[in-house]
């Protein structure tokens, strides 16, 4: 395992899908929030590159956790549209890093990009519009 270029720690957010993934890496930079983990045998195909679900999973969890982190007060989002384009690969041993950025913020829409980097390549980039979920009228007694 390589160790995590500076800035990253270990990925505050855990969940059933990315368990089997770990470690996972995560760091804010600036507007960007960025995910990365080294690619093993676990996040590959049978030819031995970053299969496109790992890519296209991690991408949307990256852009929603970027738009959560850009407004306060924003509990989670639901993921509503996902568009990836697979540009390049990763192999066994690459750094890859997922750059996501929120667009915009609303009140019911967030909109976000990501780039998936590995050191010296352009791997994929996605776009996400994510639904905000309004607060439970239940709750507020409304």
């Amino acid at each position: 395992m390589i160790e995590p270029p500076s800035g990253f720690a270990r990925h505050f957010r855990q969940s059933p899908l990315t368990d089997p993934w770990e470690p996972l890496w995560s760091m804010r930079d600036g507007d960007a929030f960025v995910l990365a983990l080294e690619i093993a045998g676990p996040h590959t195909n049978s030819r031995g590159m970053a299969h496109g679900g790992l890519i296209a999973a991690l991408a949307d969890n990256a852009m929603g956790l970027a738009c959560v982190l850009a407004t306060e007060g924003l509990g989670g989002v639901v993921t509503a549209n996902l568009s990836v384009d697979l540009i390049g690969s990763a192999r066994i041993g690459d750094w890859l890093e997922f750059r996501a950025t929120p667009v915009r913020v609303g009140r019911s829409l967030a909109f976000a990009e990501c780039v998936v980097t590995a050191p010296d390549r352009l791997v994929a980039r996605a776009r996400a519009v994510f639904s905000v979920p309004r607060p439970d009228a239940s709750a507020s007694g409304g």
